[in-house]
């Protein structure tokens, strides 16, 4: 029998790499955690990577099995949805993953200067109406976000089955001469050589059996 949300929220608290601070208190104050990441958590100075908007977590748990001297931390508002790789990275004593429960606007209140070396956008929100422009995860308001807590040259992976926010993540970092260093409108058309980007989430599974494109973009937040 599958668990409903509330068990899984209890579980999310049980787990040793699960972070949850209220709304009301996060904005209004930085998290313990902030600029002692690799000191008080990991236990390590490997370089840390979010995923963003992360869902159920597959990549950051994917990635984090791919790459143990690496860390990796998931971020997404929805508990229930981190509940499964939670869990799973718990059962897995995958030391070097951590999970966020939190909306992405207050990253900078969870981590310090130089403290993201990358970071992972995996399907976000597309946010099409043009009046919720701002909410988009590439939008120049979160990209300030993402550049406050980045390392120096950190670049930005974007997975989307999403051509408008494809197109307006192309204009954004075009305006903001961020370097553009991939761009593929069809992921799966042609060979993919990077092995991480055939990592493919439950929504992308699910974009793909309905027979849509897979567009991706990396560029550097310089």
């Amino acid at each position: 029998m599958s668990k409903n949300k509330l068990e899984k929220f209890a579980d999310n608290l049980s787990f040793p790499n699960f972070i949850q601070i209220s709304h009301d208190v996060i904005s209004e104050n930085d998290a313990p955690l902030k600029g002692n990441w690799h000191r008080d958590f990991f236990k390590n100075n490997n370089p840390i990577v979010l995923e963003l908007g992360c869902g159920k977590g597959e990549y950051t748990i994917e990635l984090a099995q791919r790459y143990p001297h690496m860390n990796f931390i998931g971020v997404d508002k929805k508990g229930s949805r981190m509940w499964k790789g939670c869990k799973y990275s718990v059962e897995n004593g995958l030391s070097n993953v951590a999970f966020i429960r939190t909306q992405i606007q207050f990253l900078a209140n969870y981590f310090a200067e130089n403290e993201v070396s990358e970071i992972w956008l995996t399907f976000p929100d597309p946010q099409p109406k043009r009046s919720k422009v701002n909410k988009r995860l590439t939008s120049s308001m979160y990209l300030d976000i993402y550049k406050k807590i980045a390392t120096p040259n950190a670049c930005v992976h974007l997975k989307t089955d999403n051509r408008i926010l494809f197109d307006y993540t192309l204009e954004v970092i075009d305006k903001l001469q961020y370097p553009l260093l991939e761009k593929n409108e069809d992921l799966y058309a042609s060979e993919i050589v990077n092995c991480d980007l055939a990592i493919q989430t439950y929504y992308e599974k699910m974009w793909l059996e309905q027979g849509l494109k897979i567009y991706y973009l990396k560029f550097c937040l310089i």
